[in-house]
């Protein structure tokens, strides 16, 4: 069980890293308003995280039951479609960077609830984080315990991850905030999100 709450936080550290958009916006956000909304915000990051990832671990426990047969085949599929999200991220964090976010999408998000709301929308509209989630659900070969309590402890690891990384960008003023913002911290954040994504497939190739 205690396996499954660190594979948690391992992958929302993977997914909460690397420095795009909504991280930037929280930034923006903290600076102008407060530590309230900018700490809204980010919880907003942590339970969208933490709604997909509850959705992968418990749908995935179901679904890897009716595949128990082709586990190892399934399990290489999903090692594969984290191999892809790693080099795709890692190409392009290695691009020529663009501009970051709408500029209008601060707008409106200037109290802790509007904040909380829009951030978690914002994030929700992310399709690769539950494809991530559910790759990494369905490649893990050890469950041990209740398929019901791996899935909460999974989900817990992944909220507590997300939320502390996303806390630590709101509260990292103008100094964290340039060096997490600027070309090469964006471009160091992505490449480590990048690397743990290709760890935990290699170690579930390595597992299988």
């Amino acid at each position: 069980m205690t396996t499954a709450f660190l594979a948690g936080l391992v992958a929302g550290y993977g997914v909460a890293i690397p420095v795009g958009a909504i991280a930037v916006l929280i930034l923006g956000l903290t600076a102008r308003t407060s530590f309230r909304v900018g700490a809204s915000a980010a919880l907003g990051v942590a339970v969208a995280d933490g709604i997909y990832a509850g959705g992968a671990a418990l749908g995935g426990a179901v679904v890897a039951g009716w595949l128990a047969p082709v586990a190892g085949p399934m399990r290489l599929v999903a090692a594969a479609v984290l191999l892809a999200l790693a080099g795709y991220g890692a190409w392009r964090a290695l691009r020529v960077a663009a501009p970051v976010g709408p500029a209008g999408a601060r707008r409106g998000l200037d109290t802790p609830a509007r904040a909380f709301a829009g951030i978690l929308a914002l994030t929700l509209l992310n399709p690769a984080t539950v494809v991530y989630f559910t790759a990494l659900v369905l490649g893990r070969g050890d469950r041990g315990g209740s398929e019901i309590g791996v899935a909460v402890l999974f989900t817990l690891g992944v909220f507590l991850a997300s939320a502390s990384w996303q806390l630590l960008v709101a509260t990292g003023g103008s100094l964290i905030g340039r060096a997490l913002t600027s070309d090469r911290g964006r471009l160091v954040t992505a490449l480590l999100s990048s690397a743990i994504i290709a760890a935990l497939a290699v170690g579930m190739l390595l597992n299988g």
